[in-house]
Protein backbone atom coordinates (compact mmCIF):
# COMPACT_ATOMS: atom_id res chain seq x y z
CA UNK A 1 0.00 0.00 0.00
CA UNK A 2 1.17 3.25 -0.73
CA UNK A 3 2.23 5.99 1.89
CA UNK A 4 0.58 8.47 1.48
CA UNK A 5 -2.85 5.99 1.47
CA UNK A 6 -1.31 5.04 5.00
CA UNK A 7 -1.27 8.34 6.38
CA UNK A 8 -4.44 9.36 5.01
CA UNK A 9 -6.07 6.41 6.92
CA UNK A 10 -3.92 7.18 10.08
CA UNK A 11 -5.46 10.68 10.19
CA UNK A 12 -8.90 9.32 9.47
CA UNK A 13 -8.80 7.06 12.17
CA UNK A 14 -7.51 9.82 14.87
CA UNK A 15 -10.75 11.84 13.60
CA UNK A 16 -13.26 9.03 14.34
CA UNK A 17 -11.32 8.61 18.39
CA UNK A 18 -11.88 12.11 18.61
CA UNK A 19 -15.87 11.62 17.45
CA UNK A 20 -16.40 8.76 19.63
CA UNK A 21 -14.67 10.13 22.59
CA UNK A 22 -17.52 10.39 25.66
CA UNK A 23 -19.32 13.94 25.02
CA UNK A 24 -19.51 14.08 28.81
CA UNK A 25 -15.52 14.07 29.10
CA UNK A 26 -15.25 16.78 26.91
CA UNK A 27 -18.36 18.94 27.53
CA UNK A 28 -16.25 21.91 28.51
CA UNK A 29 -13.85 21.90 25.34
CA UNK A 30 -14.05 25.01 23.85
CA UNK A 31 -15.74 24.91 19.77
CA UNK A 32 -12.56 26.83 18.10
CA UNK A 33 -9.18 26.24 18.32
CA UNK A 34 -8.70 29.83 19.64
CA UNK A 35 -10.51 28.94 22.87
CA UNK A 36 -8.25 25.77 23.17
CA UNK A 37 -5.73 28.60 24.52
CA UNK A 38 -5.01 27.95 27.95
CA UNK A 39 -5.18 31.52 29.99
CA UNK A 40 -1.53 30.74 30.97
CA UNK A 41 -0.12 30.68 27.42
CA UNK A 42 -1.53 34.05 26.68
CA UNK A 43 1.33 36.42 28.09
CA UNK A 44 -0.23 38.80 31.24
CA UNK A 45 0.42 42.75 29.95
CA UNK A 46 2.70 44.26 31.93
CA UNK A 47 1.05 46.79 34.27
CA UNK A 48 3.10 50.56 33.76
CA UNK A 49 2.64 53.31 36.72
CA UNK A 50 0.99 56.15 35.50
CA UNK A 51 3.36 59.07 34.14
CA UNK A 52 3.77 61.78 37.11
CA UNK A 53 2.41 65.09 36.10
CA UNK A 54 5.13 67.42 35.16
CA UNK A 55 5.62 69.62 37.60
CA UNK A 56 8.17 72.96 37.12
CA UNK A 57 10.48 74.17 39.53
CA UNK A 58 9.63 76.92 41.96
CA UNK A 59 11.07 80.36 41.57
CA UNK A 60 13.77 81.15 43.80
CA UNK A 61 12.38 83.31 46.23
CA UNK A 62 14.48 87.12 46.10
CA UNK A 63 16.73 86.88 49.44
CA UNK A 64 14.88 89.13 51.59
CA UNK A 65 17.59 91.99 52.80
CA UNK A 66 18.28 92.19 56.81
CA UNK A 67 16.05 94.22 58.85
CA UNK A 68 18.42 96.68 60.56
CA UNK A 69 16.96 99.43 62.96
CA UNK A 70 17.58 102.91 62.43
CA UNK A 71 20.84 102.92 64.41
CA UNK A 72 21.92 99.80 62.92
CA UNK A 73 21.26 102.04 59.46
CA UNK A 74 23.23 105.10 61.03
CA UNK A 75 26.24 102.91 62.28
CA UNK A 76 26.94 101.33 59.08
CA UNK A 77 26.53 104.91 56.97
CA UNK A 78 29.10 106.21 60.13
CA UNK A 79 31.61 103.17 59.38
CA UNK A 80 31.50 103.57 55.18
CA UNK A 81 32.06 107.44 55.71
CA UNK A 82 35.15 106.85 58.13
CA UNK A 83 36.54 103.82 55.65
CA UNK A 84 36.28 106.52 52.88
CA UNK A 85 37.78 109.82 54.66
CA UNK A 86 41.16 107.13 55.72
CA UNK A 87 41.77 106.34 52.41
CA UNK A 88 41.74 109.99 52.08
CA UNK A 89 43.66 110.61 54.40
CA UNK A 90 46.45 107.72 53.74
CA UNK A 91 46.55 109.60 49.74
CA UNK A 92 47.79 112.92 51.38
CA UNK A 93 50.16 111.61 53.77
CA UNK A 94 51.68 109.42 50.64
CA UNK A 95 51.20 113.20 48.44
CA UNK A 96 53.14 114.78 50.98
CA UNK A 97 56.25 111.82 51.69
CA UNK A 98 56.04 112.34 47.37
CA UNK A 99 57.54 115.57 47.77
CA UNK A 100 60.30 115.25 50.17
CA UNK A 101 63.23 117.13 48.81
CA UNK A 102 61.16 120.16 47.09
CA UNK A 103 62.60 123.15 48.49
CA UNK A 104 60.68 125.54 51.43
CA UNK A 105 59.35 128.97 49.65
CA UNK A 106 57.21 131.10 52.08
CA UNK A 107 54.30 131.18 50.40
CA UNK A 108 54.32 128.34 47.91
CA UNK A 109 51.45 126.29 47.76
CA UNK A 110 53.80 123.41 44.86
CA UNK A 111 53.23 121.67 42.98
CA UNK A 112 57.88 122.00 43.39
CA UNK A 113 58.20 123.97 46.32
CA UNK A 114 56.20 124.24 49.71
CA UNK A 115 56.01 126.06 52.93
CA UNK A 116 54.49 124.57 55.68
CA UNK A 117 50.57 125.20 55.28
CA UNK A 118 50.98 124.79 51.82
CA UNK A 119 52.43 121.42 51.98
CA UNK A 120 49.25 121.13 54.15
CA UNK A 121 46.76 122.98 51.74
CA UNK A 122 48.44 120.89 48.51
CA UNK A 123 48.45 117.21 49.83
CA UNK A 124 45.02 117.49 51.05
CA UNK A 125 43.79 118.75 48.15
CA UNK A 126 45.04 116.11 46.14
CA UNK A 127 43.57 113.68 48.25
CA UNK A 128 40.02 115.44 47.82
CA UNK A 129 40.05 117.01 51.30
CA UNK A 130 39.65 120.58 51.70
CA UNK A 131 42.06 122.93 53.70
CA UNK A 132 42.61 126.96 54.03
CA UNK A 133 45.51 128.70 53.74
CA UNK A 134 47.40 129.23 56.86
CA UNK A 135 48.60 127.14 59.50
CA UNK A 136 46.45 128.76 62.23
CA UNK A 137 43.20 128.74 59.91
CA UNK A 138 44.25 124.68 59.16
CA UNK A 139 44.04 123.73 62.92
CA UNK A 140 40.52 125.44 63.32
CA UNK A 141 39.15 123.15 60.69
CA UNK A 142 40.10 120.04 61.36
CA UNK A 143 39.09 117.96 64.26
CA UNK A 144 40.95 118.18 67.90
CA UNK A 145 42.19 114.69 69.35
CA UNK A 146 44.52 113.52 72.23
CA UNK A 147 47.94 112.67 71.12
CA UNK A 148 47.63 108.92 72.56
CA UNK A 149 44.82 108.81 69.77
CA UNK A 150 46.90 110.05 67.00
CA UNK A 151 47.24 108.17 63.46
CA UNK A 152 49.31 108.57 60.34
CA UNK A 153 48.08 111.37 58.38
CA UNK A 154 46.77 113.39 61.10
CA UNK A 155 48.40 116.91 61.59
CA UNK A 156 50.82 118.58 63.95
CA UNK A 157 50.14 121.74 64.67
CA UNK A 158 52.84 123.93 66.83
CA UNK A 159 51.99 126.48 68.64
CA UNK A 160 54.03 129.78 70.83
CA UNK A 161 52.19 131.89 73.26
CA UNK A 162 48.72 130.67 71.75
CA UNK A 163 49.58 131.30 68.11
CA UNK A 164 49.90 128.54 65.51
CA UNK A 165 52.85 129.47 63.96
CA UNK A 166 53.67 125.78 61.85
CA UNK A 167 52.43 122.68 60.58
CA UNK A 168 53.18 119.28 59.66
CA UNK A 169 51.74 115.55 59.17
CA UNK A 170 52.03 112.76 61.17
CA UNK A 171 54.29 109.98 60.00
CA UNK A 172 54.20 106.77 62.73
CA UNK A 173 56.96 106.33 64.73
CA UNK A 174 60.51 105.94 64.75
CA UNK A 175 63.15 104.61 67.77
CA UNK A 176 60.61 106.30 69.79
CA UNK A 177 60.22 109.00 68.44
CA UNK A 178 56.78 110.54 66.64
CA UNK A 179 57.76 111.36 63.03
CA UNK A 180 56.19 113.82 60.75
CA UNK A 181 56.59 115.25 57.18
CA UNK A 182 57.04 119.22 56.80
CA UNK A 183 58.81 121.75 55.22
CA UNK A 184 60.52 123.53 58.16
CA UNK A 185 61.94 127.09 57.09
CA UNK A 186 64.07 128.84 54.35
CA UNK A 187 66.85 126.73 53.32
CA UNK A 188 65.65 123.86 54.08
CA UNK A 189 64.01 120.99 51.98
CA UNK A 190 60.45 119.33 52.50
CA UNK A 191 61.40 116.19 54.92
CA UNK A 192 60.68 113.70 57.49
CA UNK A 193 61.99 114.47 60.83
CA UNK A 194 60.74 113.77 64.45
CA UNK A 195 58.63 116.19 66.16
CA UNK A 196 61.16 118.92 68.11
CA UNK A 197 59.05 120.49 70.34
CA UNK A 198 56.51 120.01 73.01
CA UNK A 199 54.47 122.49 72.85
CA UNK A 200 52.10 121.12 69.99
CA UNK A 201 48.69 119.37 69.32
CA UNK A 202 47.39 116.69 66.89
CA UNK A 203 44.40 117.30 64.48
CA UNK A 204 42.62 115.20 62.59
CA UNK A 205 40.31 114.38 59.19
CA UNK A 206 39.05 111.47 60.99
CA UNK A 207 35.53 111.00 61.34
CA UNK A 208 34.49 110.82 65.40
Amino acid sequence: MPNFIRTALAATASLGVLALAPTSAHADVPANVADLITPSAVPAPVATAPAAPATTAPAAAPVAKPHLTKHERKVRRHHRRQTRRVHHIDRALRVAAHQQGDPYVYGATGPSAFDCSGLMLYSFRAAGLHLPRTAAEQSGAVRHISRNHMHRGDMVFFTSGGHVYHVGIFDGWSHGRRMMIDAPHTGTDVRREAIWSNSWFPGTFRLA
